[in-house]
């Protein structure tokens, strides 16, 4: 395999400590990463190597705590670095990252900066010549902040890279169980035979966080939760457990059937926005034992009228063969009572019941994206006694990944994705078609919630939106899972 130079842009911000640099430790620590590649950690700090180095461990063993790296293995993980300090928006300091490269190895840029950088960094890199050998680039999201936006900064991207080239991570898609989802859908014929809406009732996608915005308010009044999460990582899971069977494992086969998925969304307009969506913007209560404020109360608030959500809860359709009439019921909010990410795979009752006692117990697969990553199933069972002949109960078959795979950790997203870019597989990353169709599904459920003055009802930190997301799925009949 041809060397590689991991330049990573950002390299002294909050995603690099907490995720980046710990992630590549541990493919270093697996013997995983290869032995002749160099990183070379860009950011604005003028300073030697050593001092960045030591600041970096300090950090990452902040955020690492008992995996932290021993003296003898950050030795063996810190030969690979080198340091370039340079202001991103200046041209002039792209000599100093031209220095660090080689034209008969592989470049591989990673952005881990505010997306209104991306095009000026892009654009510095062309204009120093940076981007003469084989180059690849990564970026994190929000790719754009709507679908012109995306636009744009695909356009900037296209100047330079092919689409071959350009790796869009959603981190969701490196979680070992979102994986686990595609082997569980096609590698298992008594699932894949049943995974449609003949079998299935509805489908239930919840991510909850605990925390706040954590000091982003500028940022985050500007987006809202459904920027910030639907459109990425709620959109990547429906798609996952609503493609069809992709040909092959290969990027451009799995991306063409996720594609399908976000054209096939019905679209959520002026006319059904209020029986599909609930917004909600939490107030102050309570988050693990300590009392927070709200949403308006925060840290760096500027506007004490803002409606921007924290919660939004949605009812949305995919109109296909296989999913005609099965609701997907999308949930995701902040200052919520726990830390979560579900899927719940409700399936129908059974049309007739044999067993006279009224219970009639439908199968549940509830799979967990954290924590505890696994799969349950619920099913119907014999009670064990002898005063009933047939009285049923509920049992669930519990997969635990880490007890099943007999491991201390469940590999962090980002060493799958570093593993998946550095050796040139983009089957875990997304293309420009998904983001631009999520995208126009999305602006069109803003324009409309905007037209119908689709308020954000207040919440109370710590439960689980307002009453009104209750209500959302309770008027089906249905319930949701936590």
């Amino acid at each position: 395999m041809t060397g590689v130079d991991l330049i990573i842009f950002g390299a002294s911000g909050d995603l690099s400590a907490r995720k980046l640099f710990p992630a590549l430790f541990q493919l270093d620590r697996a013997e995983l990463l290869p032995d002749d590649l160099r990183i070379t950690a860009i950011a604005r700090d003028k300073v030697a190597v050593d001092v960045f180095l030591d600041g970096l461990r300090l950090r990452m063993g902040h955020y690492m705590g008992g995996e932290a790296p021993t003296d003898s293995e950050w030795r063996h993980y810190s030969r690979h670095f080198q340091y370039v300090g340079a202001d991103f928006s200046d041209g002039k300091n792209y000599g100093a990252v031209r220095e660090t490269l080689d034209d008969t190895r592989i470049s591989l840029f990673y952005l881990a900066t505010p997306p209104s950088l991306f095009a000026p960094i892009c654009n510095n890199l062309a204009e120093q010549t940076c981007l003469t050998g084989d180059c690849r680039i990564v970026l994190e999201k929000p790719i754009g902040e709507c679908l012109d936006s995306s636009k744009e900064v695909n356009e900037t991207l296209a100047k330079y890279f092919s689409e071959r080239s350009i790796y869009r991570i959603d981190h969701y898609l490196g979680k070992e169980t979102v994986q686990n989802l595609l082997a569980l859908r096609f590698a298992n014929r008594f699932i894949n035979s049943q995974w449609d809406a003949n079998c299935i009732d509805h489908v239930q996608i919840s991510v909850g966080e605990v925390v706040g915005i954590e000091g982003r308010w500028s940022y985050y009044d500007r987006v809202g939760q459904l920027r910030d999460m639907v459109q990425n990582h709620l959109m990547q899971l429906l798609c996952l457990v609503a493609m069809e069977p992709p040909n092959s494992l290969e990027a451009e086969s799995i991306r063409d059937e996720k594609v399908k998925i976000v054209k096939a969304l019905r679209r959520i307009d002026v006319n059904t926005v209020s029986e599909c969506v609930v917004k909600g913007q939490y107030t102050q209560g309570w988050a693990a034992g300590a009392a927070v404020p709200g949403y308006l109360d925060e840290a760096g608030c500027e506007q004490p009228q803002s409606d921007t959500e924290t919660f939004i809860a949605i009812k949305a359709h995919v109109d296909n063969w296989r999913w005609a009439g099965v609701p997907f019921y999308l949930r995701t909010g902040k200052r919520v009572p726990e830390k979560v990410t579900e899927i719940i795979i409700q399936y129908k009752e059974l049309p007739h019941n044999i067993f006279g006692d009224g219970t009639n117990i439908p199968n549940k697969l509830i799979i967990r994206l954290q924590p505890r990553e696994g799969i349950e199933l619920t099913m119907a069972s014999k009670r064990q006694t002898l005063r009933e002949k047939f009285s049923l109960q509920n049992h669930t078959l519990d997969l635990d990944f880490r007890e099943a795979a007999d491991m201390q950790r469940i590999p962090d997203a980002y060493e799958r994705l570093f593993l998946d870019a550095i050796n040139g597989d983009q089957s875990l990353f997304v293309g420009r078609e998904e983001i631009e169709e999520s995208w126009r599904w999305c602006d069109e459920l803003i324009a409309a919630c905007g037209q119908q003055n689709i308020a954000s009802k207040p919440y109370h930190a710590g439960s689980w939106g307002p009453s009104t997301a209750e209500l959302l799925i309770e008027k089906d009949g249905r319930s949701w899972h936590v």
